[in-house]
């Protein structure tokens, strides 16, 4: 069986203001005291307002909602002994406040140093999905596989419409900020292992970038775990839709390694399409058309619909069909977690993007 884990990246707001609340260390520290809490399941983030949390490796999606449902109602307590809340929104409805103080370690330091002002705006939330995989050359067969989805993905887990108390127009501003940095975006198609690690190198000899955890592609290869980590999905406002692409992403990725091993091969796409197509997706989430894996322009629930007939096999191998439809179902017709904050803002102003985000965290 296929294991998967998730991490998530929280905000932290002030409890009066609902501004960025630079008490990241402070909440970890707490959060740590609490029960059934792990040191290593907490960690602060680049930004002080912020925090990350990582389930251990699951075998069903069950676990994976188990695990972040504990994870987030025991930060959530930690927030609120220390003065703040716990959100989970792509990007903070409210920036006053910001640049936030940098979480102080070395390499922190040095992305600082490297783009000051694009660190002073990384206030930005996802949710990256582990999926085990044999080895690093099934990796890449994975991350040529599943590349062309990703758009699908992005416009699916959009939740990042507001900036400095604004609406952007984007779905995912989130996707717009990451992709200022050098290596960011859809991943190019790879050769094969020895090609990708031919290409991290030469960035790495020429400086382009400090380490491999400056491969912002939006999937890439884990260097810390045997595990293919797709990074192009907001994080999300309730913990079951989380779920959700967890499942989704497992699915992908079982299916093309299940494509690879039968000899199938994996379209590489026009660079510029693919490019277009996530900032399609980033733009519009689920409210017009997408860009399908074949380059097409179709409607967005079309789309979504191709995806999980494209993974069906894996989905009902694992036991998810159920569950995953109903909740792909579910994010069809309720909409996503965009959508849902530019409703609340329309209907209540920030304050009630703010309490909704906040309700959310833990929602059932």
């Amino acid at each position: 069986m296929t294991t998967v884990g998730v991490e998530e990246e929280y905000l932290l707001i002030d409890l009066g203001t609902g501004w960025p609340a630079a008490r990241g260390e402070k909440v970890r520290a707490a959060a740590g005291l609490a029960p059934f809490v792990t040191d290593d399941e907490v960690q602060t983030e680049l930004l002080q307002a912020q925090v990350e949390v990582a389930t251990p490796v699951c075998a069903t999606l069950e676990e994976v909602g188990g695990h972040l449902l504990r994870l987030r109602h025991a930060v959530a307590g930690a927030a609120e002994a220390c003065g703040c809340r716990l959100v989970a929104s792509g990007t903070p409805p409210l920036a006053e406040g910001l640049p936030v103080p940098i979480t102080d370690k070395a390499r922190y330091r040095e992305m600082q140093r490297q783009a000051p002002q694009l660190v002073a705006e990384q206030m930005v939330n996802g949710m990256h999905v582990h999926v085990a995989v044999p080895g690093r050359q099934a990796g890449v067969e994975v991350l040529n596989r599943i590349r062309l989805w990703l758009p699908t993905l992005t416009a699916m887990s959009a939740n990042s419409p507001l900036w400095a108390g604004h609406d952007t127009g984007f779905a995912s501003w989130r996707t717009l900020i990451f992709d200022r940095w050098p290596v960011s975006g859809v991943p190019p198609y790879f050769a094969d292992e020895a090609d990708y690690e031919r290409r991290v190198r030469r960035l790495l000899s020429a400086g382009l970038i400090g380490d491999t955890g400056q491969l912002y592609w939006q999937a890439r290869l884990s260097d810390r775990y045997p595990t293919v980590e797709v990074r192009c999905l907001d994080v999300q406002l309730r913990a079951d839709d989380a779920v959700m692409f967890a499942g989704l992403v497992r699915a992908l990725a079982d299916t093309a390694m299940r494509d690879a091993a039968a000899g199938g091969s994996a379209p590489e796409g026009d660079m510029e399409f693919v490019q277009a197509a996530m900032w399609q997706a980033a733009r519009y989430g689920l409210s017009e058309d997408l860009i399908d894996i074949g380059g097409g322009r179709r409607r967005a629930d079309d789309v979504v619909y191709g995806l999980l007939e494209h993974v069906e096999p894996a989905l009902e191998a694992y036991g998810d069909t159920r569950e995953v439809t109903s909740l792909v179902r579910r994010l069809l017709e309720r909409g996503t977690g965009a959508e849902l904050q530019r409703t609340a803002l329309a209907t209540g102003g920030l304050e009630a993007v703010t309490g909704m985000i906040v309700d959310a965290l833990v929602a059932p």
